[in-house]
């Protein structure tokens, strides 16, 4: 349940917050949400990435098909990609990673300040 609250929040804060805000204040805030919500390292790493890749993928693709340009694909000729829809898949990509490690980061954020039971080793 935490995957999935996390997963919509993390695309609700990309979708609405990023247009606004630079994309650092979003990791900051994927950070906090994943710290918020309680998920695991490796749970908050695949919720906040997918959110945040996902986001960042349908948002240049319906830009992409909305206004008809030729941009991204002279850009990855220019870069020696050969097509624009590789450049759209790397900054997918790149969301992903991004969004990830801000979320993983967030959760041992939590962990630093949780508190460890204490003679575990005693009966």
């Amino acid at each position: 349940m935490k995957f999935i609250s996390l997963l919509i929040l993390s695309v609700l804060i990309v979708v609405f917050i990023n247009p606004i805000a630079p994309f650092w204040i979003i990791m900051i805030l994927l950070g906090i949400s994943s710290a918020l919500v309680g998920a695991k390292g490796a749970s908050s790493f695949l919720a906040t990435g997918l959110g945040m890749g996902l986001a960042w993928l349908g948002q240049t693709i319906f830009l992409d098909f909305s206004t008809g340009s030729q941009l991204p694909y002279q850009m990855g000729e220019i870069m020696g990609l050969g097509s624009g829809m590789v450049l759209i898949a790397i900054t997918g990509v790149l969301g992903f990673l991004l969004g990830g490690f801000s979320g993983m980061t967030g959760s041992y954020f939590r962990r630093l300040f949780k508190k460890k039971p204490e003679n575990i080793y005693r009966g």
